[in-house]
């Protein structure tokens, strides 16, 4: 049918959908065990909101529903691309995926703990930062007494590692 003879009022609204967290193009989705039971949980509270859909209008029903479907449809597609990272095949003693470590900024008494994660787990309030961030990069592959330089705007910060963690 041409769309000249469509009403206005019949044409479906394209839901506008956040996009999730950034993971370049080919990039593996490594995630903790946590972090793939946060993707179900995500996943499960999608689908008992989209079952429980009680609005005033069918549209506007509907246009929830578009929604929600769309969200679906994007966490679906991170959790098929996931790969489970067992912290328990980690080298104890080296900065991987999933270690949390504990490090002291160089020419201060400033100590900060951080866990690399997954980029849907990251967040930075719970001191969880993405294996893609520039700090995780500059850590990786280092140990317990190792330097490291973070470039940030034009000067650079110096940490030492005091200790590294995988929680089971």
């Amino acid at each position: 049918m041409s769309r000249g003879f469509v009403k206005e009022d019949d044409q479906e609204e394209v839901p506008i959908v956040p996009q999730r967290a950034y993971l370049p193009k080919g990039m593996t989705n490594f995630v903790t065990p946590f972090g793939m039971i946060q993707l179900l949980a995500e996943k499960q509270m999608l689908e008992n909101e989209k079952n429980n859909l009680n609005n005033a209008s069918e549209n506007e029903k509907r246009i929830e529903l578009n929604y929600i479907n769309a969200k679906l449809q994007l966490l679906n597609n991170r959790i098929a691309e996931a790969r489970i990272v067992s912290l328990n095949d980690q080298p104890q003693n080296e900065i991987r995926f999933g270690a949390t470590i504990t490090l002291k900024t160089e020419g201060s008494k400033n100590i900060q703990t951080f866990q690399i994660v997954g980029v849907d787990e990251a967040d930075i309030s719970m001191g969880k930062v993405s294996f893609i961030s520039p700090l995780a990069r500059v850590l990786i592959n280092k140990k317990t007494g190792d330097k490291v330089i973070l470039k940030q705007a034009g000067k650079d910060i110096v940490f030492e590692i005091i200790s590294i963690l995988y929680h089971k």
